[in-house]
């Protein structure tokens, strides 16, 4: 589980098997699926790399991530063979150094990685997109995303209260993995503003908080909806507000299909939708003074110096581009925000 293999043989007793994992903190408190070499070997099947082969090691307790370490915790979480791929390229893309996950890791921000399944292979894998696209009640969205926790927390060494030392946690750190409403977006797939064809296959990993509602039933027109949202945006408290040295942070805008047809309609594209936010989305320097971080030596130096410049406009990310602006979810007008971590960039890889 930490990059050694480690063969147990455990009584055929489902309880003494559960028992087992949550003494030895490899569970997530939920019942797991017994990792036999057998279903692991089905596991691996849905890969033609070799079950040694590492992408890495995995912070903070720096286990390896070989292809059976992710085999082991995907099948622990209830994972498919045929979604194996995706685990890996998930895992591909949150070892980027720009990621961060090192600092997302043990931080105690409540910060979890959202899985973003992209192109085919969500269609594939039946990954909802739709009406409680966040929420309980499909198998992929799921095991996915806690496939994914499980190996942060198993071959990272991030268990709560030891190396995670998330303040309050969150419940997106049991499982935390979504796909877009492509039947009723008026726009291109998110994959295809980072190169990728429509019929290519790839997973977005974005380090965010919990959503954040954006309740408007009221907008007839791009501009008012979209004021709206960048007023959720721009709430003092979140991290996008404390950013690294090289000012670079995401935040995720996760429209519904009925307020994304609003903003279209006014013959709005995703670009517009994200330069407009980027303009709109600020906050004077003098509010940011008093927004509980003014003074943590962790500021960038460029910031600390419009300390002189109290009404000077300071966006909620550094550019318009570093805004991921989504359409999923079912009926309804709510749409939602999702503030990033502040000193990570959301990352795309291929999967397969």
């Amino acid at each position: 589980m930490s990059g050694d293999a480690e063969r147990l043989t455990v009584e055929a007793d489902l309880d003494a098997v559960q028992r087992l994992f949550e003494e030895h903190h490899w569970s997530d408190g939920l019942p797991i699926i017994p990792p036999t070499s057998e279903r692991v070997e089905a596991m691996l099947a849905g890969t033609r790399l070799p079950p040694g082969e590492s992408l890495g090691p995995i912070p903070p307790r720096g286990g390896e991530a070989t292809l059976e370490n992710l085999a082991v915790n995907a099948v622990m979480a209830g994972c498919r063979p045929s979604a194996f791929p995706v685990i890996i390229a998930a895992v591909r893309a949150m070892l980027h150094h720009e990621f961060d996950l090192y600092g997302i890791q043990p931080t105690t921000h409540p910060v979890a990685p959202l899985v973003i399944v992209h192109g085919p292979v969500a269609r594939a894998l039946h990954v909802n997109g739709g009406a409680g696209v966040l929420g309980p009640g499909f198998p992929a969205n799921a095991t996915i995303g806690r496939a994914v926790r499980l190996i942060l927390q198993n071959t990272g060494g991030a268990f709560p209260g030891e190396a995670d030392m998330s303040t309050h946690g969150g419940p997106a750190k049991f499982t935390y993995c979504m796909t877009e409403n492509v039947a009723e977006s008026p726009w291109p797939e998110f994959h295809t503003t980072r190169g990728f064809e429509p019929g290519e296959s790839a997973v977005t990993v974005f380090a965010g908080e919990a959503p954040h509602n954006v309740n408007d039933h009221e907008s007839k027109t791009a501009v008012r909806l979209l004021d709206i949202v960048a007023d959720v945006m721009r709430a003092l408290g979140h991290n996008d507000w404390w950013v690294a040295e090289d000012g670079r942070c995401d935040v995720a805008v996760v429209l519904s299909p009925e307020h994304a047809k609003v903003v279209a309609g006014d013959g709005w594209g995703r670009l517009d939708v994200q330069r407009y936010l980027f303009e709109t989305a600020r906050r004077r320097v003098s509010e940011l003074m008093a927004g509980g971080m003014w003074g943590s030596k962790d500021w960038p130096s460029w910031m600390v110096g419009l300390a002189a410049k109290p009404d000077a406009l300071i966006p909620v990310v550094r550019s318009a581009e570093d805004i991921l602006v989504l359409v999923a979810g079912g009926a309804g007008k709510h749409s939602l925000v999702i503030p990033g971590y502040g000193a990570a960039q959301a990352v795309t890889e291929p999967v397969g």
